[in-house]
């Protein structure tokens, strides 16, 4: 089952990798790997992919390609964070091509047990094996990243969330705690390391 008219228009709104049916896609896999309450009945009362926002999280992760986006520390992690997304988004693209192949045309206009079998077929077992992996983050993950809606995974577990850490006031949280061995006096370190991801 796929969201439709106004809600799914809103989902659709605010897309920054996927297309609307690549996205109506992962939220119909992601709702089988993680079902909620619309997705099994057995499921009432807890939240899965579809109620955490899942599909919003995996979009926002594939499109943040942009350094703003990319929330890692210093330049060789955003390099190395910029290919992996690369990477990811060519798996994705590859993937939901390859589950509406299997499904004959569209995956989500399959019934729940098709989808299933869809899923668990050896020739997307890689890709099902990373949409699992992003599943999981997308209902855990801190809500800045945009997944776990409305703290939906948090409050199923009872996890009370990101708190500062116990016994430091915001002063000290602030506070540096030493000289940056990146920084500005070794640039040519820095250079270096570039040079060498550059040639990867």
């Amino acid at each position: 089952m796929s969201a439709s008219g106004p809600r799914r228009r809103a989902i659709i709104a605010a897309l920054d990798f996927f297309t609307e049916h690549q996205a109506a896609v992962v939220e119909a896999a992601t709702a089988r790997i993680a079902p909620g309450p619309r997705d099994d009945p057995a499921e009432a009362g807890h939240p899965g992919a579809r109620e955490a926002g899942v599909t919003g999280y995996i979009d926002t992760m594939l499109g943040a390609l942009d350094d703003q986006n990319i929330f890692a520390g210093g330049p060789v992690a955003r390099i190395a964070w910029r290919k992996r997304i690369i990477a990811w988004q060519d798996q994705y693209a590859k993937g939901i091509s390859r589950l509406d192949k299997l499904a004959g045309g569209d995956f989500t206009k399959k019934p729940p047990a098709q989808q299933d079998k869809i899923l668990v077929d050896q020739s997307v077992s890689e890709f099902t094996s990373l949409l699992f992996e992003h599943t999981i983050e997308g209902l855990y993950a801190s809500p800045e990243y945009g997944g776990n809606r409305g703290l939906a995974g948090w409050k199923e577990i009872g996890f009370p969330g990101d708190v500062q850490p116990r016994g430091y006031s915001a002063e000290e949280v602030e506070r540096s705690d030493g000289h940056d061995p990146v920084g500005h006096d070794n640039t040519g370190i820095v250079a270096d390391v570039l040079k060498l991801l550059g040639a990867l």
